[in-house]
């Protein structure tokens, strides 16, 4: 059982609007909030990990909208401090096959200047296969 009060993963990341989804593409929009921040009032890496890595994925769901994007690999080059504000994420799908898809993805600031790129390898799981492993490992 989920706990109503709990935020979920979109708030916690400060997710304002998934502006675009379709065509193996994804663009979403995040609020950078003081509390996702270190020293000098720059976000922590891990946050710019993860918004890169919720468009790459959406981008996935876009194509193949039966199937749970679970991440193989992920790699990110930060260029520029994300501050506080507003970001953009953006995430496409290079290539995909049958049960795995090579994904790309950047983050981008109001002025359209990027401060992250990513790619990352996804494996394509049916999602009522992950639904199953789920209640077997809480049963």
């Amino acid at each position: 059982m989920t706990d109503p009060i709990a935020p979920t993963l979109q708030s916690s990341l400060g997710q304002i609007e998934v502006v675009s989804c379709q065509d193996g593409r994804a663009v979403i929009a995040y609020e950078v909030g003081p509390h996702m921040c270190h020293s000098g009032g720059v976000a922590q890496g891990g946050f710019v990990c993860g918004w890169i890595d919720a468009a790459m994925a959406h981008a996935s769901l876009s194509l193949a909208p039966d199937v749970t994007p679970m991440s193989l690999e992920l790699k990110v080059s930060y260029f520029a401090p994300a501050r506080p504000g507003r970001v953009t994420a953006e995430g496409w799908i290079e290539r995909r096959g049958r049960a795995t898809c090579f994904a790309e993805g950047r983050l981008l600031d109001p002025a359209g200047n990027v401060l992250a790129k990513a790619s990352s390898t996804i494996r394509l799981i049916p999602t009522a296969a992950v639904e199953a492993s789920a209640r077997r490992d809480m049963g």
